[in-house]
């Protein structure tokens, strides 16, 4: 049976539905596999597999404590007609560009992909370990996953969930989705500062004993559906074998030549994903991180230093402006050959100093990632390019993850067939979007946008924000980032 650790003391080993119900270890290190698996299928299998065999497959290997009709039944909940194509993933694929088309789900946005099954994943695992007391989902979001978590977890019985999000750091469409959400047990609030505020401010109610204590007592227990969660993280690991069997179905590859992939990432689940997908062993020839102006991962990679002390920058791609990349911490683990003591000292400076420098030999060890960033005027220009010359319309996350790319390739020379990941839908970023394609849209009201951009691609707009304009806001709570504790309490209350 699989055991999983925490990046900050390997002395501590669980099952993986406990560390799924706990999200985060107790002296806030994440949990990580023992040991990561190693792939029990071929790649020529992976042509064979639908999504959801495929999700399985891979899944199991990680979750082994799970009976195999449970997670069987947790996969095919999840991956249904709530997706508007049955592929689940496509493979778009231009003159210059593969994009792997991730935003199909309810939210048009990546985070779809984990949390439409991670409510299926903690229920299952509440009843392995029995656990009677209501599971209290706590979550900072940066304008995905907050909606996207609380889509998967609305009116799921045993459960609460509470989403913070930075009030002035999100896209018009994304306050709405949020605001507009339905279900007795969902709890959205603003507050006054920005995504790593939220995020450590999260982290800091995990970290409270006293109100966990206070909490058991009224019969709620704490998780997470941030991908420090695991059972956010290995989903995502998924669509990258999904990928690989799509470039060489379409004749990009032959089966066992190498691929890259793209990533644009703030908080690095998502690129950590692709990177188990190598270690499980698919052939990932390069890892490229993909960055807006918050660039802090982009000096890391280039120079071993990792420092939060910068000025934070809103963008017009906010899902990425984060100076505090979470799942880095299990990245700093596996390339530090799993020295948890080092893993802890390091995360102690990033908060009590602001940043970290890494040693020489881990920094060799990060040979097969690259880094790179492009500010919100190159994103921009890149939307128009691609969109002019190629009839293809990205959001302003993607356009990042390709001009990021392109100057890769022509520094690099490297022409080894490449996956950028699509991480949301266009209509999420209407204001950024359209501006970028033409100045008359700019300044424009992001509704107003949405019919627009309907316009421009000749498409029906996806269904789930069609009405969102008039849909009754149903979430008003804003909060300084001092009161957030306050806040749960009183939600709990």
């Amino acid at each position: 049976m699989s055991e999983y650790q925490s990046t900050r003391n390997r002395d501590i080993n669980i099952t993986c539905t406990e560390a799924i119900l706990q999200g985060i270890s107790k002296e806030g290190g994440l949990f990580v596999p023992k040991a990561l698996p190693k792939m029990d299928f071929t790649l020529e299998n992976i042509l064979e597999f639908d999504y959801q065999t495929l999700a399985y497959r891979v899944m199991r290997l990680f979750f082994d404590d799970f009976k195999v009709e449970d997670l069987k039944e947790c996969i095919n909940k999840a991956y249904d007609e709530k997706f508007d194509t049955s592929v689940i993933v496509p493979l778009k694929t231009i003159p210059s560009a593969h994009f792997l088309e991730l935003f199909h789900g309810p939210t048009l946005a990546f985070k779809d992909m984990a949390l439409s099954i991670l409510p299926y994943l903690m229920t299952t695992s509440k009843t392995y370990q029995q656990e009677d007391k209501e599971i209290v989902i706590l979550t900072a979001t940066s304008g995905d996953t907050g909606k996207a978590a609380l889509e998967g977890f609305a009116d799921v019985v045993g459960t609460r969930i509470i989403v913070f999000f930075p009030e002035d750091g999100v896209s018009d469409v994304q306050k709405r989705q949020m605001t507009t959400q339905k279900g007795d047990n969902t709890f959205v609030v603003g507050i006054k500062g920005n995504f790593d505020d939220a995020q450590t401010g999260v982290k800091q109610i995990f970290a409270d004993a006293e109100l966990e204590k206070e909490l058991a007592e009224k019969g709620y227990v704490f998780s997470s559906a941030n991908s420090i969660n695991i059972g956010r993280l290995v989903p995502q690991v998924v669509y990258y074998f999904y990928a690989y069997g799509q470039l060489v179905k379409e004749g990009s590859i032959k089966v066992g030549e190498p691929m890259n992939v793209v990533v644009p990432t703030g908080n690095f689940g998502n690129i950590l994903a692709a990177y188990y997908a190598k270690e499980m062993g698919l052939p990932i020839h390069k890892f490229i991180c993909a960055s807006n102006k918050n660039k802090v991962l982009t000096d890391f990679f280039e120079k071993g230093i990792y420092d939060r002390r910068r000025d934070f920058h809103i963008t017009n791609s906010p899902s990425m402006d984060i100076l505090i990349s979470s799942n880095l911490e299990r990245f700093l683990y596996h390339m530090s050959n799993e020295n948890a003591e080092l893993v802890n000292e390091l995360m102690g400076a990033l908060k009590d100093q602001g940043m970290y420098e890494i040693p020489k030999d881990m920094k060799q060890n990060m040979g097969l990632f690259a880094a790179g960033y492009a500010d919100d005027e190159v994103t921009a220009k890149t939307i128009r390019k691609v969109y002019d010359e190629e009839n293809y319309l990205m959001d302003t996350h993607t356009a990042v993850a390709y001009a990021v790319y392109e100057d890769y390739k022509n520094r690099t020379q490297d022409m080894t067939p490449t996956v950028i990941a699509s991480t949301a839908s266009p209509y999420k970023f209407t204001g950024s979007v359209m501006g970028a394609i033409d100045n008359q849209y700019k300044a424009q009201d992001d509704f107003i946008l949405l019919k627009e951009m309907e316009k421009l691609l000749n498409e029906k707009m996806p269904s789930t924000i069609r009405d969102l304009e008039t849909m009754e806001i149903k979430h008003k709570t804003i909060c300084e980032v001092d009161e957030m504790k306050q806040v749960v309490r009183a939600f709990l209350d």
